[in-house]
């Protein structure tokens, strides 16, 4: 059955790089069939636009726009009752792990919540459904956190499906706890949208923020198309299309 959640998905890749790029240059080929002039037009700019996202200089640009909140400091920790950990993606049928577990985007988020767990011995609440049929992405967050990283979890929250169920659901939870005051990690160029998501829900918010897009070692490694670097323009992208549809949206 489609979902609301996966039109969303549908449209966004519509719009987004890579597909967007190939029907913007579909639209091209169209035109030059008409004998039309700007065809040609429309399929040189796909290709630079297709060459300068795969460029890790511009990649780091575009998610450098994103990352506005700073580390979270131990001051501003204080302030805060428990630690929420947003899911991200997952590693589905990991034959070394003999099933479901996180991706990698995940278990980074998990290695800095863990360690804020550590230095403020506050509890952590893990958030992440199952929009694609996995394991619940809240119940292997758990397992990472507690076998691999001897870390502990009090609430599990696996019935979301994206950013907004993710705050409403957790919401409810640490209502009951009688909690108002948390940290949020997530990756920065996330937290943008995932910090007005989860203040909507009428909680007090400290960013914690990890995953910060970093400069390549050497100066032409930066100006050097990669696969890596397109994906985090698509990131990016992808995160400036949910802050403009969830502004418009209030």
């Amino acid at each position: 059955m489609i979902t609301l959640f996966h039109l969303k998905k549908l449209l966004s890749a519509l719009v987004l790089p890579p597909v967007g790029i190939v029907l913007l240059a579909l639209l091209g080929l169209g035109l030059m069939s008409q004998h039309q002039r700007r065809g040609p037009y429309f399929i040189l700019f796909a290709l630079a636009l297709l060459i300068a996202l795969s460029l890790p200089v511009v990649a780091d640009a575009l998610m450098h726009t994103l990352e506005v909140y700073p580390p979270a400091s131990s001051k501003a920790l204080t302030r805060t009752q428990a630690i929420v950990i947003l899911g991200g993606d997952d590693y589905p049928g990991a034959p070394e792990y003999g099933g479901d577990t996180v991706g990698r985007e995940t278990l980074e988020r998990l290695r800095y919540g863990v360690r804020l767990q550590r230095q403020t011995g506050l509890p952590i609440l893990v958030t992440g459904g199952a929009p694609y049929g996995a394991t619940p992405g809240g119940r292997t967050m758990k397992a990472v956190i507690e076998d691999d990283f001897k870390g502990s979890v009090r609430w599990v929250e696996d019935a979301s499906n994206d950013t907004g169920q993710n705050a409403q659901f957790a919401a409810r939870m640490l209502y009951a706890a009688g909690i108002t005051r948390i940290a949020l990690v997530s990756h920065a160029g996330h937290l943008p949208r995932a910090v007005a998501l989860f203040e909507s829900q009428g909680l007090q918010v400290v960013p914690a923020p990890t995953g910060f897009a970093t400069s390549a070692p050497s100066l032409w490694a930066q100006w050097l198309p990669s696969g890596d670097a397109f994906e985090r323009s698509h990131e990016a992208l992808h995160e400036w299309l949910g802050l403009v549809v969830q502004r418009a949206g209030g």
